[in-house]
């Protein structure tokens, strides 16, 4: 049994050194609103969509080191190549670094980094008719972006900067994981996620519904790499939200049946991956507390 076709990545918590300086990250540089704020947490949302980005603050937290498992980078989904080209020209008005531009076959790419080194990738989709393909197989590639050509995009677009786009959302993450085999033996034969491409045997991409992929998972950081010591600022969690609770219930059995520790929240069942990644299980819609 597969997750249904519905399933997506929703929200990412992660932990940040200095909440003023993230929330101005965050808001003035990529587009996002605060949602909601308190002395230690903010919530980060976009048009649309009630909240993408969980903020808490760890003070004196510390960039994860090179060599842990966690976040690799969390990516967010513009709609349209106009879109990416806006947030492009934003990036350089504020003279934000990036680390990279890509064109994956199935998408285009801007790759950066928050203030405390949590990875971050800005993309638009392919129409899934023109995503490559090689013997039936889905063939994602790494190949140079066409800057010249999305900026183009902006030729008729004068509209000032108004941050993201209605329809942004967290479109996938990419984790780093200690051990490619048992990372896939927990997102397909026990969460439920499809193969989608094999990248060598350093890199895997999973999906529902044949999206070119939900999670990305490697091990660039090391085979064997350890979780990031206590008081890292990097990934607390991300969601993977189920379309009803019939859906949750389904995804949780599988957990306890493979003797996966699920603990539930008000808010969700939290789990960890093998690679001590956390993950929230949510139904769409979900308040907790009634269950």
């Amino acid at each position: 049994m597969v997750l249904p076709s519905t399933s997506r990545i929703g929200s990412v918590c992660l932990t940040v050194s200095d909440l003023d300086r993230a929330e101005r990250f965050y808001v003035d540089v990529l587009g996002f609103t605060a949602a909601a704020r308190s002395a230690a947490t903010v919530s980060l949302a976009a048009p649309a969509a009630p909240m993408l980005l969980e903020l808490p603050a760890l003070p004196g937290a510390r960039p994860k080191p090179a060599r842990s498992t966690g976040l690799y980078h969390f990516a967010i989904l513009l709609p349209s190549r106009l879109d990416l080209a806006r947030s492009l020209r934003r990036l350089a008005e504020m003279r934000w670094p990036l680390q990279g531009v890509a064109d994956h076959g199935v998408s285009e790419a801007l790759y950066l980094a928050d203030p405390d080194g949590n990875g971050i990738e800005i993309y638009r989709d392919r129409p899934r008719e023109e995503w490559p393909q090689r013997n039936g197989q889905l063939q994602m590639v790494t190949d140079p972006l066409d800057v010249d050509g999305v900026i183009d995009e902006m030729a008729q677009d004068e509209r000032p900067w108004q941050g993201l786009p209605a329809g942004a959302c967290i479109g996938h993450v990419h984790l780093h994981v200690a051990d490619l085999r048992q990372a896939e033996r927990f997102y397909c034969d026990v969460l439920g996620f499809d193969v989608t491409q094999r990248y060598g045997p350093s890199a895997l991409f999973v999906s529902a519904s044949g999206y070119h992929h939900h999670v990305g998972l490697n091990t660039w950081a090391g085979v064997g790499a350890p979780p990031p010591p206590a008081g890292s600022a990097g990934l607390r969690y991300f969601d993977i939200q189920l379309p009803d609770r019939p859906a949750l219930a389904t995804a949780v059995e599988r957990l306890v049946r493979a003797n996966v520790a699920v603990a539930e929240q008000p808010d969700g069942w939290y789990v960890r991956d093998p690679s001590q990644n956390g993950i929230r299980l949510q139904a769409l819609g979900y308040s907790g507390g009634d269950s």
